[in-house]
């Protein structure tokens, strides 16, 4: 299909958000050789076009257009770079049903947690515009007579943005507006299966204002895009979302050239409930943290452990709130849709195999729907195993794992009985008992009686394999700065 088709099929209004080439120092840039790559609808399988494939000697080419902008970015006043950061927020509010509209038919998503993602994304580019204005300068008692300490903190550079098909949106700007408030250019990539989005927030930072080489999105094959980046010295920073083992990889692949790194790795997120938590809350609470995205979330609920005296009602309940969730296309504004691809559907039907296999019990679901091969049937097991595969790997699905637990000494042992260590849920009345747990999970972020918590100021990230680094607050804007210490004698 062209872009055309495309901005017919989406709706959108603004046909010019709907772009197939890379952005590179102020241009649209087709791949030298004309290589393209197919993105489809992940509901239907439907092409949806094609989009520039690009070389690593043109990856290369976007750093040079970063570097040399660089220079001239961090030396504006930071009243200028927030300017240009808050019209660009603006316009991504202009556009917010195209965005969605576009993110919905590239990653399948309904409609409501597109318009959902693009408000949050947004968020970060407010949050950072106003942020943008207050890298001030710390002054420090003199430990030396006669001398003035400061400390300043300066941008890193050229960053290098690399960017999920999960949150398509949100996770590229929650990046680079930390990023360019920093004073830092960027490079990003995005991932292979959701382009669309990262190249029309690429065309409202071009009318927001951006001077060329600031901003950079480049398509095409990861290996080819990003090998280039970890290898160059002038990429000084690299921020990563995506699973651990490319996590790894990346920091071994960035080690010779020692950059920043900040890394949003796997997540295996514990639920764990107790008799006398509201267990009305619990149950809606859980159900969003198991199944927003479809699963798809790295802050997904993965293992749900249940104190037994209300273990059966629980598993009734949250049962039965799983069967009322609806399925369907996107557009359709449902409650689930397709998963990503088959790879992602395999993991979700062999997790549930094995789960069975080792005693579990399917209380319902447990098969793709008829919609098509990408749906999964939203699914819950019931007295799931320690050995199961699904109570130690992600599963990023729709897959519902519960087991009963007597103590709270267990069910703290095993919640932190992971190599993951993001985010944990717990329903609880007793406050004593939320302190307790609060200070006990080994996991960086912890939710209470909710299951939302992320947002612009807050640092959201994890411990152990989960990842280095925090994303949002002023931490996240400081990930791209280095501290420089000024000691000064005036005589």
């Amino acid at each position: 299909m062209t872009e055309t088709a495309l901005s017919a099929r989406t709706g959108i209004a603004d046909k010019a958000l709907v772009r197939s080439f890379s952005y590179i120092g102020g241009k649209w840039r087709a791949a030298a050789n004309g290589e393209t790559f197919p993105v489809c609808d992940p509901a239907d399988g439907a092409e949806l076009g094609h989009v520039a494939s690009l070389s690593a000697e043109e990856s290369s080419a976007a750093v040079d257009a970063a570097q040399a902008a660089f220079a001239a970015w961090a030396g504006m006043l930071p009243q200028q770079r927030a300017a240009i950061l808050r019209r660009w927020f603006e316009l991504q509010l202009e556009h917010k049903e195209d965005l969605a509209r576009i993110m919905v038919l590239e990653q399948g998503k309904p409609l409501s947690e597109a318009r959902g993602e693009i408000d949050y994304g947004a968020a970060f580019v407010e949050f950072y515009a106003e942020e943008a204005k207050r890298p001030n300068i710390e002054g420090v008692t003199s430990h030396l007579p006669d001398a003035e300490v400061e400390l300043w903190r300066e941008p890193v550079g050229v960053a290098a943005l690399i960017t999920p098909w999960n949150f398509p949106s949100a996770m590229l700007t929650r990046k680079a507006a930390a990023a360019l408030a920093a004073g830092c250019t960027v490079v990003a990539h995005p991932s292979a299966e959701t382009p669309f989005s990262a190249l029309a927030l690429a065309e409202l930072a071009e009318r927001a204002g951006f001077p060329p080489g600031v901003f950079n999105v480049v398509t095409g094959n990861a290996p080819a895009i990003v090998a280039p980046w970890t290898r160059d010295t002038r990429v000084r920073a690299l921020s990563f979302t995506g699973s651990t083992e490319v996590g790894k990889l990346l920091y071994r692949q960035s080690a010779d050239t020692v950059k920043h790194l900040v890394m949003e790795l796997g997540g295996h997120a514990p639920v764990i409930v107790f008799k006398g938590c509201d267990l009305d809350k619990a149950v809606s609470e859980t159900i969003k943290a198991k199944f927003a995205t479809s699963g798809q979330d790295c802050l997904g609920a993965n293992r749900i452990y249940v104190e037994r005296p209300i273990y059966a009602e629980f598993c009734a309940r949250f049962t039965a709130a799983a069967q009322a969730l609806t399925i369907g296309k996107g557009m359709e504004d449902c409650d689930l849709g397709p998963l990503m691809n088959e790879k992602a559907v395999q993991k979700q039907e062999e997790h549930v195999a094995d789960a069975l296999a080792k005693g579990a019990t399917l209380a319902c679901g447990g098969k793709r729907h008829p919609l098509g091969p990408l749906f999964f049937e939203p699914t819950v097991l019931t007295d799931v195993p320690a050995d199961a595969c699904i109570m130690s790997e992600e599963t990023f699905g729709p897959v519902a794992p519960i087991t009963p637990f007597d103590t709270e000494e267990e069910a703290v042992a095993r919640a932190n009985d992971s190599e993951y260590g993001l985010v944990a849920y717990v329903h609880s009345q007793d406050p004593r008992r939320i302190y307790r747990l609060s200070r006990a999970l080994q996991y960086g972020m912890v939710a209470v009686n909710r299951t939302k918590v992320t947002g612009a100021p807050i640092p959201f990230g994890g411990t152990k394999q989960s990842g280095l680094g925090r994303e949002g607050a002023r931490l996240g804007m400081e990930e791209f700065t280095e501290v420089k210490y000024v000691c000064r004698d005036w005589a």
